[in-house]
């Protein structure tokens, strides 16, 4: 022990301690100062968007995008909420679909990721390469359409939004691969108390899954929060649209109304905030969501971590 001590391979003295001291300090002011850049990069898009949106489109057009408006106008806001009613109801609509499909969407996907990581269900490889086929060919877009449309007469109805969206196969192999981490000791205990598999999944497994639930179910709200592509196939209804798509079509009519002004020679009397139009409707729709992540941030690194090294 004293000839490891004196060649320095295994060092206990003061000065060893002080020099893991100072080594573990210095990581640790890296570390920090490295974050902290990385913040602000992801900051500083998001305050110019916030500043473009509040500031007036001649100054947009002649000074490009600036970090703090100078010429501050809400012009942008005004004109998204000229017809209140109509942005409300999107809304709305929008909300109605996020949370009924992400909650319809959790509790398919962790009740398919439960039976596909039971080790007695004898099916369950003929049933993982069916779900895994499915994510290598489709049917492709008019036979879905056709199907959507005229099979499943679905058109024009709250629930098209939902069911094209419902369950996706990356989602249910992260919550296999989470669920599989799980002791089996768990359900065995519980079966050997006489419990079911519908009473194991609701009352076991769906409470110690929760940093997979909470990260897929942030994912699935994102997108149904963002689709536009369903509605603009299937919705032709204005009660019935979502606020992307909305946002989508009022920016579609903002330009199609200047660009036959120009083309027409008419003189424009009225000034359309094309761009600080385009910064408001991101603010508009991406706001929710922002306030919605802190509540499930801590959950969001565990289940990451777990469900991707896990299985």
């Amino acid at each position: 022990m004293s000839a490891v001590m004196t060649t320095g391979k295994l060092d206990n003295s003061p000065r060893g301690a002080g020099k893991k001291q100072m080594d573990r300090l210095l990581l640790t002011i890296l570390g920090y100062v490295f974050i902290s850049l990385l913040a602000i990069m992801c900051i500083i898009p998001f305050l110019l968007i916030i500043s473009s949106s509040l500031t007036e489109e001649s100054t947009i057009v002649e000074n490009g995008f600036q970090l703090f408006p100078t010429a501050f106008s809400v012009e942008a806001y005004a004109l998204l909420f000229r017809y209140p009613a109509q942005m409300l109801k999107a809304y709305g609509v929008t909300i109605a679909v996020t949370a009924l499909g992400t909650l319809a969407g959790l509790f398919l996907t962790a009740m398919t990721a439960y039976v596909l990581q039971r080790k007695d269900f004898k099916w369950r490889n003929k049933f993982s390469f069916f779900f895994f086929f499915t994510t290598l060919f489709s049917g492709g877009l008019v036979p879905w359409y056709l199907m959507i449309v005229n099979y499943l007469d679905l058109k024009d109805r709250l629930i098209v939004l939902i069911l094209p969206m419902l369950l996706n196969v990356f989602y249910i192999i992260v919550m296999k691969s989470f669920m599989s981490s799980i002791p089996e000791a768990i359900t065995e205990s519980a079966k050997i108390d006489g419990a079911g598999d519908f009473r194991i999944f609701i009352q076991l497994m769906l409470p110690l899954s929760k940093p997979a639930l909470a990260t897929i179910g942030l994912f699935i709200a994102l997108a149904y929060w963002n689709d536009w592509y369903n509605a603009l196939l299937f919705i032709s209804s204005e009660n019935l649209m979502p606020l992307q798509y909305y946002l989508y079509k009022m920016l579609g009519n903002m330009d199609g109304m200047r660009k036959a002004m120009a083309s027409s020679g008419a003189v424009v009397t009225m000034n359309i905030p094309t761009e600080s139009l385009k910064m408001a409707m991101t603010i508009i729709a991406t706001g929710p969501i922002l306030l919605a992540y802190p509540f499930i941030q801590r959950y969001f690194v565990q289940g990451l971590t777990i469900g991707a090294v896990k299985g």
